[in-house]
């Protein structure tokens, strides 16, 4: 039996990695997202950004990820949440629900404190590979 490729994309769409990884990798059926920073596809680190648009771009950028990967938002599966704040937490729910509309993927919400660059969120996800 012939095994699954494993392909590793970096969307033009986006800032490049910032370190060794890919932003998305497709393995046995899944897409799996890489933990995305507020970091515009320029490359910009939105660290003096309100949360809201820090969240924002987050999203856009794991939305991105999934398009480049043939997936969407509707075939997630799972989603994890790192925040700096925990007081971050409702207003971050609040623009992820209009983001995801429909899809209720199972989730996990972990404060870490500071992140990397002083920015306050990160999301990592993992959907089915296809449309």
């Amino acid at each position: 039996m012939a095994e699954d490729p494993i392909v590793r994309l970096d969307p033009d769409a986006m800032a490049r990695p910032g370190g060794h990884y890919s932003h998305a990798v497709v393995a046995g059926g899944l897409v799996f997202v890489s933990g995305q920073l507020p970091i515009t596809p320029d490359g910009e680190k939105l660290t003096g950004a309100p949360f809201a648009r820090q969240a924002e771009q987050v999203l856009a950028n794991v939305r991105i990820a999934l398009e480049a990967a043939g997936s969407g938002v509707p075939r997630l599966v799972q989603v994890r949440v790192y925040v700096d704040d925990m007081a971050h937490w409702p207003e971050f729910n609040t623009i992820y629900a209009r983001w995801a509309g429909e899809s209720r993927p199972a989730r996990a919400v972990v404060p870490v404190g500071p992140l990397h660059f002083g920015l306050q969120v990160e999301v990592e996800a993992v959907a089915l590979a296809g449309s």
